[in-house]
């Protein structure tokens, strides 16, 4: 296990309430290419703190990586209204974006 992950897994233990840190996590498994606890903490981080705005992107990028473009979806949908309560229209513009590409939107664009 590298030394990033155990310092972001005693930074959580420290601060169990900090969303940045079980996001962190979340990334930090994914670069080491452990997809299932990178779910498992992106899952976690909506459950808990679903205002975190960021976390709807990269877990629905995360679902079509593994094939679950439903769930992908989903998750697009629930990011959008989360991100449009919180005024957040950065947010807001990128998940349209990702979620015509995963409805195939943007391919009638292309005619």
């Amino acid at each position: 296990m590298g030394d990033r992950l155990q310092q972001l897994i005693g930074f959580l233990a420290e601060s169990p309430q900090d969303p940045f840190l079980t996001y962190a996590l979340a990334t930090e498994y994914l670069k080491l290419g452990q997809s299932d606890k990178a779910v498992q903490y992106f899952e976690e981080l909506l459950v808990r703190h679903p205002d975190y705005v960021g976390t709807y992107y990269h877990l629905g990028k995360l679902y079509e990586a593994l094939d679950r473009r439903e769930e992908a979806i989903a998750i697009y949908e629930k990011g959008m209204r989360a991100a449009t309560k919180k005024r957040d229209m950065h947010a807001l513009s990128e998940l349209q974006a990702v979620y015509r590409i995963a409805t195939g939107m943007d391919e009638d664009d292309n005619e």
